[in-house]
């Protein structure tokens, strides 16, 4: 046997083996027991990203001393020459106090602020990181960094990593769901696909975007005049073809092609269904307020999101742009919360009244938080707050995690964490334990290394958190 013919029958058996392993794991819907250390708390995840960086001292970060600071510069033993962005490297460093005000909630006696009442209102359900840090202070990377694990571009994002991971509970929709808010203005944030994207893993663990428009998905409805039982045809057709070409040549993006054209017939029934709101009743959308009418609203999208867990979809993606407040505070900040809090808020208590929220763990924040020294003239009603990677605030809800609990501290200026860091990869960690995996077991081989979403860098599982 030549060289040639033993690599080409190599490539045979290795592409069978693979493509049965690729079968095996949709059929079972779970990841091998290796990668398992304890029973799941969690099936599926809501992640709800605002993106742009959410100010920690206007909405969960209450520092009342801060008054007695204003507009004297942030001491140096504070700042201990932590990096700066190029938008206020070159400005006095004068300290700007929260500009709401803050009220204790429930049992737990939360500290929410006053922009957000219904978040305040189900403060007992949910538990609070005030000690987040990251590495990255710019957007792309710190979204990347939060979304991936690393801060360049084209590793897998946490919702490929939980699809590979877990699979599907539906044969009909992706793992792997993405919800882009359609703004009532235009927002100059790019959002990139590689927040959403499947890295080096098969590409059929990427997020699917749904559009906030009449069409969720493009290219779903059959053109005219072909009849079903044609498209069928042609998908068996194609299917035989791909499985041949598999066969010669191993290529598991080709396992990959068959799957999501298989997937992507069924969703020509799935989506036009999931996606129309009509069959809820009108006290739904009371409760998520009134621009839950509003196609493509980040409220709309909170809706959805229920129906997504409600069929069994593994991961569901919000992204709320827009909350990149460089000035304008009062008026650019008070905007996002009138766009999420009431939503927000309704989903917790729709998952919990439909017994979901047991099971669904549910993540709100952004990238990183804002610095505590104003952006501009500090006590003008045009200043702002610049990125600050160094502590900022999260929640999370049911999925396994404690409610009512508030989980570390910052200074008294909000600048640095004080009590129980908490890094991006440890949250990583967390929510794949919750979720029933090992993270340090959880790797996938690329190019001769063992890659896994937390990294090589230290980090742990917040067993504080833990129900």
């Amino acid at each position: 046997m030549d060289r040639r013919h033993f690599l080409h029958q190599t490539g045979l058996n290795l592409g069978a083996i693979s493509l049965g392993s690729l079968l095996a794991r949709d059929a079972q819907g779970s990841l091998p027991a290796s990668f398992s250390r304890v029973a799941p708390k969690a099936k599926r995840v809501i992640f709800l990203t605002q993106s742009g960086g959410p100010s920690q001292l206007e909405l969960y970060d209450y520092k009342p001393g801060l008054v007695k600071w204003a507009g004297q510069e942030l001491p140096e033993s504070v700042r201990q020459g932590q990096r700066l962005t190029t938008m206020t490297a070159n400005q006095k460093q004068l300290i700007l106090p929260g500009i709401t005000k803050f009220f204790r909630h429930g049992q737990s006696g939360a500290t929410v602020s006053e922009w957000l009442p219904h978040i305040g209102s189900i403060a007992d359900e949910l538990c609070f990181v005030k000690s987040m840090i990251t590495d990255q202070i710019n957007h792309a990377p710190a979204m990347t960094k939060f979304l991936t694990g690393h801060q360049l571009p084209g590793r897998p994002s946490f919702g490929a990593w939980t699809s590979y991971g877990l699979g599907s509970e539906n044969e009909n929709l992706p793992d792997y769901l993405v919800l882009i808010s359609r703004m009532k203005r235009p927002s100059d944030q790019p959002l990139y696909d590689h927040y959403w994207g499947s890295g080096f893993l098969p590409s059929r663990y990427q997020g699917v975007k749904l559009r906030n428009s009449k069409d969720p998905v493009l290219y779903l409805r059959d053109p005219e005049g072909l009849p079903r039982e044609r498209r069928r045809g042609m998908l068996d057709g194609l299917s035989e073809l791909n499985t041949m070409r598999h066969e010669a040549t191993g290529d598991p993006e080709i396992a990959t092609r068959i799957r999501q054209y298989e997937m992507a017939f069924r969703m020509q029934t799935s989506i036009p269904e999931l996606a129309d709101l009509g069959d809820e009743p009108d006290s739904v959308f009371d409760l998520y307020g009134p621009d839950s009418r509003r196609p493509g609203s980040y409220a709309a999208n909170c809706i959805l999101a229920r129906r997504l867990a409600e069929r069994g979809v593994r991961f569901i993606q919000l992204f709320h742009p827009d909350w990149d407040h460089h000035s304008r505070l009062p008026s650019w900040c008070t905007a996002r919360c009138r766009d999420t809090d009431q939503p927000s808020a309704a989903l917790i208590k729709d998952l919990k009244q439909r017994g979901l929220l047991e099971d669904t763990l549910v993540i709100w924040g952004g990238e990183f938080g804002r610095g505590v020294a104003g952006q501009g003239q500090w006590d003008s009603p045009e200043a702002g707050r610049d990125h600050h990677p160094r502590c900022f605030t999260i929640w999370m809800a049911g999925g396994g995690v404690k409610p009512g609990l508030t989980y570390g501290a910052t200074d008294e200026f909000s600048y640095n964490v004080a009590e129980n860091p908490v890094h991006v990869r440890d949250l990583h960690a967390t929510a794949l334990h919750l979720l029933g995996i090992d993270h340090e077991r959880f790797t996938h081989r690329f190019q001769g290394l063992d890659y896994r979403l937390t990294g090589v860098d230290p980090s742990r599982v917040v067993g504080e958190i833990l129900a």
